[in-house]
């Protein structure tokens, strides 16, 4: 498991974009690779800020402590990062040029300092549909218990 630092996360979407699977290439049911992370309060922390989110139950231990969740937590929103941190450059969601067409996430639990993340992704369906092309997937991220703590679907058009 590696712990995730954003200062080593490569920014550059670009890279290896000719080696990356095209519409062509999805099959549909098959799980894609991923990395299993480990969340930090850091990361926490710096993720929070960045959205500009400065709710006490990511920064405040003791506050947080007083709450139904009885601890830290992460914002919600922060699958999004998790769903870069925990692919390669050459995994279909990272194609350049895939628009995101719509998305539904469902939070099943929080995600506390120390959770290490896991992400299984996959391709559900493809179409075309007046000329373009389009994938179904799924994602869904448990936690090192193996309880999920987000889930979602979305479709993507896709670059040939």
């Amino acid at each position: 498991m590696s712990r995730f630092d954003p200062d080593d996360f490569d920014y550059d979407f670009w890279k290896d974009a000719d080696k990356r699977p095209g519409w062509d290439d999805l099959e549909p049911g098959v799980t894609l690779a991923s990395k299993p992370i480990t969340i930090t309060a850091e990361i926490i922390q710096r993720y929070a800020r960045s959205i500009g989110d400065t709710n006490p139950l990511y920064f405040d231990e003791a506050y947080a402590k007083t709450t139904r969740f009885g601890g830290l937590i992460a914002p919600p929103s922060i699958h999004a990062l998790f769903l870069f941190a925990c692919t390669e450059h050459d995994h279909f969601m990272r194609t350049p040029g895939t628009v995101n067409m719509g998305q539904n996430w469902w939070i099943h639990e929080p995600v506390r300092p120390g959770d290490t993340i896991t992400l299984s992704s996959r391709c559900l369906d493809k179409l075309i549909r007046k000329g373009n092309t389009f994938a179904i997937h799924d994602n869904v991220f448990t936690n090192q218990h193996g309880t999920v703590v987000c889930s979602g679907r979305g479709w993507t058009m896709r670059p040939y």
